[in-house]
């Protein structure tokens, strides 16, 4: 069986990573979760007509993930891009720290860069609902776009998550104590500094080595929700995607050059 060409690595990584974030989502409309509530509130809505919403919003959510999953079209990872900025943009709307629009960079992220890499310029109406493949290459300006993109939303989600854990998130806290930390306050310090340096070092000097390893640590420490958190975990798959698709596209050129000499234009 032929290796898959780095852009085909790129596409399938960030196509499951946004059909993650819809599944995720979904099933916590499904189930009803009692936060949205306050999301809903953002534009009027009360409680009662909310719940009522809510599975619809988590249907079409999971509808949409599995279009994304066995017929991808870019009107579904488009969708995405808008429903993952508006969500994440409703959490300060509705009174929560503006780091929690920020560290669901990965939600809208995933699908922007997938865009990226199939080609969003001069498209009809028709072109958003044709089926994406992946590619088999991409050209060396959009290797390097695709490079900054992702960069950039991966210094966003672990900027958003550090700067939780400086504030005191009380979610975080709570992980923390669940975890038998006798002190969580330092414990969310600790790693929220760490978590502000790393997001620094990927914006201005992306190490593969510490992409790998934020990209396990993103893995490891999205498990511990005491609610939910398998599916909270699977909503997430926008971060990870982003931080393994990075690691990916900064592979060297030597290396690139030796599997696939035809790529990029080198």
């Amino acid at each position: 069986m032929r290796a898959l060409s780095l852009p085909q690595k790129l596409y399938h990584i960030l196509r499951i990573a946004s059909v993650m974030c819809y599944i995720g989502h979904g099933v916590f409309g499904i189930i009803a979760k009692e936060i949205w509530c306050n999301y809903f509130g953002v534009f009027g809505i009360g409680e009662k007509l909310s719940y009522q919403l809510m599975p619809y919003v988590g249907i079409a959510d999971i509808l949409l993930g599995l279009i994304l999953l066995f017929y991808p079209v870019r009107a579904a990872a488009g969708w995405l891009v808008f429903w993952g900025l508006f969500t994440a943009l409703l959490r300060p709307l509705s009174g929560e720290p503006f780091a929690e629009f920020i560290e669901r960079a990965g939600n809208y992220g995933a699908p922007f860069v997938l865009l990226m890499l199939t080609g969003f310029k001069n498209l009809t109406t028709a072109d958003w609902l044709k089926r994406i493949d992946a590619p088999a290459n991409i050209n060396a300006q959009t290797h390097k776009q695709v490079i900054i993109a992702l960069k950039c939303f991966g210094f966003l989600l672990l900027l958003g998550h550090g700067w939780l854990n400086v504030i005191e998130k009380q979610g975080l806290l709570n992980q923390y104590k669940s975890l038998g930390f006798t002190n969580p306050v330092l414990i969310a310090h600790i790693i929220g500094t760490f978590e502000l340096i790393a997001a620094f070092s990927l914006l201005f000097k992306p190490i593969r080595p510490l992409i790998l390893f934020l990209f396990i640590w993103k893995m490891a420490t999205e498990l511990f929700y005491p609610a939910w958190g398998i599916f909270e975990w699977i909503e997430r798959g926008g971060s990870y995607g982003v931080l393994l698709a990075l690691w990916y596209a900064t592979m060297p050129k030597d290396m690139l050059q030796q599997s696939e000499p035809k790529l990029l234009g080198y």
